[in-house]
């Protein structure tokens, strides 16, 4: 029995702090291009409430989002223990490509991954480095697509890598814009000889909804009536994306645990994507209920509340803060079972159960 067993993890949270009252500033509009009338103190101070942001991280102008994840990475390598030349696939999840500040264009040519091995320094040829489009679950469905190719004997061992920028694509006059930030994580996965009790992933669950759904997380023209309507940003139709996963989130979890064959009672932790702190606790509510029980306390660490949404870098950043104890109230212990779980454009639903 072989199982995929996490040897080490990193992050990179970049320097900048963009605090809530940063925004004072700013001027919103609408989805209909007019000034919101709503002083810009209250709106934030709502958006606070809400999504639980203070503040969050954004990269310095001289690093891309391919910087970012090779520092993560080689946080991760160093964690494992590892020789670099020994892994066989470089994966990397991530929205947006390189995107160069105070310019307007995405540049994926040549691919994050293979940027990132390049600056790893990773020679061997056999190492193979590609990058996947998945929305804020890319990095989640980055430890899925691993585990199939370890179990078709394709690889043994992995680089996950969440990566992005998003501070370079958000509409400064969207209220959104203020979810929205920087950073990477990364974990190693390696196949080796298991037990079934032992570590390793346990069991997984994905969706996608692409009809209507399609169009909850789009880009767009930014909301100033006088903006340039050839540069786009990323937009979001908040409701319905809340509507969306108070719905298939739960059921997914359910299904990846289902699958994992262990029971909820087991289970010690929840890695979920760091989207909206109302909507994350809405879904682990839910989630539980499912089950017919309530939702114990401390299942959820949390650092939405300082790091904003990374997209594919929350969860394996929240999973490195945790590991690394520098997560107040939460600790991992060998034989825990967590559950890693994610939502995002597409739309896209995954989750894996993991066994420490």
């Amino acid at each position: 029995m072989y199982s995929s067993v996490i040897l080490g993890a990193g992050a990179y949270i970049p320097p900048v702090v963009f605090s809530n009252q940063d925004f004072s500033n700013h001027q919103f509009f609408s989805e209909q291009r007019v000034p919101i009338d709503t002083p810009t103190e209250v709106v934030v101070q709502k958006f606070q409430q809400i999504t639980g942001i203070q503040e969050r991280r954004y990269a310095n102008d001289d690093l891309n989002a391919s910087d970012l994840g090779t520092i993560a990475a080689a946080g991760a390598i160093a964690d494992s223990g590892i020789d670099p030349e020994t892994i066989d696939q470089i994966i990397v999840a991530h929205n947006f490509g390189n995107v160069y500040k105070h310019t307007i264009q995405s540049d994926a040519v040549p691919s994050l991954a293979a940027l990132i091995k390049q600056q790893l320094g990773i020679a061997n040829p056999a190492c193979v480095a590609y990058d996947i489009l998945f929305g804020c679950p890319g990095w989640v469905q980055g430890m899925i697509q691993a585990h199939a190719f370890f179990k078709a004997g394709m690889a043994r061992r992995a680089l996950i890598i969440g990566t992005e920028t998003l501070s370079r694509v958000i509409d400064q006059h969207d209220r959104d814009s203020m979810i929205f930030s920087d950073g990477a994580g990364a974990v190693v996965l390696d196949f080796q000889p298991g037990s079934p009790d032992g570590p390793g992933i346990l069991g997984f669950a994905v969706r996608t909804d692409s009809v209507a759904e399609a169009s909850f997380i789009n880009m767009g023209p930014s909301y100033m009536p006088d903006a340039d309507p050839a540069v786009r940003y990323i937009k979001m139709q908040g409701r319905k994306v809340y509507e969306y996963a108070m719905t298939t989130v739960p059921a997914a979890m359910k299904q990846c645990m289902d699958n994992s064959g262990v029971p909820i009672e087991a289970l010690k932790k929840v890695f979920i994507h760091q989207a909206n702190e109302k909507m994350d606790e809405g879904i682990i509510k839910r989630f539980y209920q499912l089950y017919g029980r309530p939702c114990p306390p401390d299942i959820m660490p949390m650092s939405i509340h300082w790091l904003g949404n990374s997209s594919v870098a929350t969860v394996p950043t929240l999973y490195h803060l945790v590991k690394a104890g520098l997560v107040p109230g939460h600790e991992l212990h060998p034989g825990d079972v967590v559950m890693f779980a994610s939502v995002g454009a597409g739309m896209n639903v995954n989750a894996v159960c993991y066994r420490c």
